[in-house]
């Protein structure tokens, strides 16, 4: 993916990089991407991700005026957010959404997700088996989750693996592997 109109900001220097980005969906929502990680600094395509994630949302009904956030963040980061957002046990996790406006026409604070790219690079050989491929995945997962979608049961689950492989394979490409064969842990 490369930004269609580069008066947005510059391209990222590297894995420490902010910026706005919305430029492969002009009409869809701004996303706001930080790189917050300090342990794992292993160079990851920030803007790209940001701009799939305007599009999830724009694709899902977003206002164009709307915001979100994508942040990544290191292993324990992710894990004490888990546990003081979801109970979790500690253990860190790939990715985490956290709605606040969702995807309504008057939306104008969309939501956060905050992907933690160490785990993602474990999990991908045996999940959509490249780190590219499985960071992708994630920002679509999380942004569906601000869009509403969910997978408590079954029925949920399915659809949403749905409407994942939809977008993953109109706005980014098919991934190495197929991620939804199995229910992810």
């Amino acid at each position: 993916m490369t930004p269609v109109d580069a008066e947005d900001e510059p391209p990222s220097p590297g894995p420490r990089a902010e910026g706005r980005v919305g430029a492969l969906a002009p009409t869809g929502p701004t996303v706001t991407a930080a790189d917050e990680r300090t342990g794992d600094t292993s160079p990851v395509a920030l803007e790209d991700l940001a701009a799939l994630l305007s599009r999830v949302l724009a694709d899902e009904g977003a206002p164009r005026g709307a915001e979100a956030s994508l942040r990544l963040v290191d292993p324990d980061d992710i894990a004490r957010l888990k546990v003081e957002h979801l109970d979790g046990t500690g253990d860190p996790t790939d990715v985490l959404s956290f709605p606040l406006d969702g995807v309504d026409p008057d939306a104008e604070l969309i939501g956060d997700v905050v992907v933690c790219p160490s785990v993602a690079a474990a999990q991908a050989p045996g999940h959509a088996g490249r780190l590219e491929d499985e960071l992708a995945l994630l920002v679509v997962h999380g942004g569906l989750h601000l869009a509403g979608w969910d997978h408590e049961s079954d029925a949920e689950r399915d659809a949403m693996w749905e409407r994942e492989r939809d977008l993953l394979t109109m706005l980014y490409r098919v991934p190495a592997r197929n991620p939804w064969s199995e229910q992810p842990s």
